[in-house]
């Protein structure tokens, strides 16, 4: 029995990568598309085919890719781009952005359309630098050694009742904070704890010579010789922080010290010294603050950052566009696309470890391929990385550092001409 003829519809394999791609078809083969509106990108991807088949040897044996492959691969290389350019910028600028601005993202990581940063391109931007965490550091110091800060600090009275030493403050506080709406902590206590930062009473003010004759800054009377007095002609230099805080200690010292009171603090009850009596002043004043939620707002018209970056993951960084990327980026963004492809030719060659034809079978290089792939993209990850370590702002800092002592040793060495007139 003789047999049958086969008549193949094609004798040619149809997923053959072609020589050159087409940048009318790179949009609808992207995954993610998040460059499909760039011409430059489309350019870009269809080049990429002419290079991978070149790279590959489609010209010597066919490439079991297709163009949406190679497409695919373009896009995923200009994003890992992107992500380790936005990561190392992140090294860079994390501590001025802190407390910032945010933004809301889309799926792809893009800034939404109608977000107050939306088109700002804040990846790109070479931020003015401010002290960050150390600012917000700064101002809790402030804070606690009464120079300022951003706590609020309320101020309160009592009465004093005769033969009574003893006052309980958070009692006092807190029944305030509920019934008196003029109060600025109105509503604000609740069960939260206070600090009491200071206890005073007011008297008649009494001219006291602090600065003597002359007075103003950076000047104060000779203190360890005459005591808190001093004349007109005995003076020391003094910077002018050590003036605040003396004036600020006297202050203190007129209140309470040298007023002949004094009190103690224990879980904000107050205990008076000595006992208040008839004669006594009728009122004693006192400063604190309300514990708060490190993650609120103290005032909701006043925006301290809590809100804003507290990190990388709330960095407005989107991905970058494709035509800010110069020659450097695109060369190294090739190169991985490359690999990538690689790597899926190797996956698609795994399928079939051999391919048989009459008389003989093809070893497919599968494992070749996926070996080499993997590490040209470690290879070029790492290149990529170990280049932007040497170009962070402390790094090219450093290097302006080593090159200005270079240049004064040079200079140090040419002779200085003498000018004739």
């Amino acid at each position: 029995m003789a047999l049958p003829k086969l008549y193949p519809a094609s004798t040619t394999n149809t997923n053959v990568l072609p020589v050159t791609g087409a940048a009318g078809n790179v949009a609808a083969a992207l995954p993610f598309g998040i460059y499909a509106g760039s011409t430059d990108f489309l350019s870009g991807a269809a080049d990429q085919v002419a290079y991978t088949y070149k790279k590959l040897g489609g010209d010597v044996l066919d490439i079991e890719l297709a163009q949406g492959n190679v497409y695919s691969a373009y896009e995923e290389a200009v994003l890992e781009y992107s992500y380790i350019v936005n990561v190392h910028q992140t090294k860079n600028s994390l501590s001025s952005f802190l407390g910032h601005t945010t933004a809301s993202f889309d799926q792809d990581g893009q800034i939404k359309s109608g977000d107050a940063l939306s088109g700002s391109q804040v990846e790109l931007r070479y931020p003015k630098f401010d002290y960050g965490y150390l600012k917000r550091l700064s101002d809790r110091v402030s804070t606690d050694t009464n120079m300022g800060g951003t706590q609020n600090i309320y101020s309160g009275s009592l009465t004093t009742t005769s033969g009574r030493s003893d006052y309980d403050l958070q009692n006092i506080i807190s029944s305030s904070a509920a019934t008196d709406p003029l109060a600025r902590y109105y509503g604000k206590i609740g069960n939260k704890r206070i600090t009491i930062r200071k206890v005073f009473y007011k008297t008649p003010q009494a001219m006291w010579r602090f600065y003597g004759y002359y007075g103003g800054f950076s000047v104060v009377g000779n203190l360890r010789t005459y005591g808190q007095y001093a004349d007109d002609s005995t003076f020391d230099i003094v910077p002018v922080w050590q003036n605040k805080l003396q004036s600020m200690a006297y202050e203190d010292a007129l209140n309470t010290r040298v007023s002949h009171w004094s009190y103690e603090i224990k879980n904000n009850q107050l205990r008076l010294h000595p006992t208040p009596n008839n004669n006594s002043p009728n009122k004693f004043w006192f400063q604190f603050t309300v514990e708060e939620n490190p993650w609120e707002e103290s005032e909701a018209n006043r925006e301290s950052g809590v809100k804003g970056i507290n990190n990388m993951n709330t960095l407005p960084f989107q991905n970058i566009a494709y035509n800010s990327i110069n020659s450097i980026g695109k060369q190294w963004i090739r190169r991985f696309a490359l690999a990538l492809s690689k790597e899926t030719l190797g996956q698609i060659r795994g399928k079939f470890s051999t391919i048989p034809i009459p008389g003989e079978s093809v070893t497919l290089n599968s494992a070749d391929l996926l070996s080499q792939a993997k590490a040209e993209q470690d290879a070029l990850r790492e290149e990529l990385k170990a280049t932007f370590d040497e170009l962070t702002y402390p790094r090219l800092a450093e290097q302006a550092g080593v090159l200005s002592d270079s240049a004064e040793k040079v200079l140090s060495d040419i002779p200085t001409g003498i000018y004739v007139g």
